[in-house]
């Protein structure tokens, strides 16, 4: 079942929700007042997948956390001041990572201190670019520690413009 956002609650709830898992401002940018939103919801009513025009925001997993689409990485990406929820690559694994496959402890350059495992988390190149969203598989410090090991499961890479 697929509707618009046009109750003020549930983009409320929506945007509170954003706000507690990636900080301040997160609601705002993912979910802005002035975009009208397509929301998916199971069968007994809870918003599953958000979409904007432009592609799928997040998805609403049954932990009550989202997880990101390539669009809500773009728009976390533009909110939120670096470090946070950032995990940066280099030029060897770029191409990898645009390609979805998965980021690897040793290739990571630096990483946002409050990522913990499970965290959802935004793949950069060291340019400056959004590459991929994924989940974090390790905390901060075992990544920027660990020279082995799957660092960031990656969801959805980013094709090279």
């Amino acid at each position: 079942m697929t509707e618009s956002v046009d109750g003020h609650a549930d983009l409320s709830t929506l945007r509170t929700i954003a706000a507690y898992q990636f900080g301040a401002g997160a609601g705002e940018a993912l979910f802005p007042p002035t975009e009208s939103l397509s929301v998916r919801r199971t069968s007994s009513g809870r918003p599953q997948q958000i979409h904007a025009e432009t592609g799928r925001i997040a998805s609403f997993g049954t932990d009550g956390r989202f997880t990101l689409g390539l669009e809500g990485g773009h728009r976390l990406f533009d909110a939120l001041e670096p470090p946070a929820y950032r995990v940066v690559v280099d030029d060897e694994s770029e191409p990898f990572v645009r390609e979805g496959k998965n980021v690897f402890a040793k290739f990571v350059l630096e990483v946002g201190p409050e990522v913990r495992p499970g965290d959802e988390v935004l793949v950069v190149h060291e340019r400056g670019e959004l590459i991929a969203v994924g989940t974090a598989e390790l905390g901060a410090e075992a990544i920027a520690d660990f020279e082995t090991g799957m660092a960031v499961d990656v969801r959805e890479g980013a094709p090279a413009e």
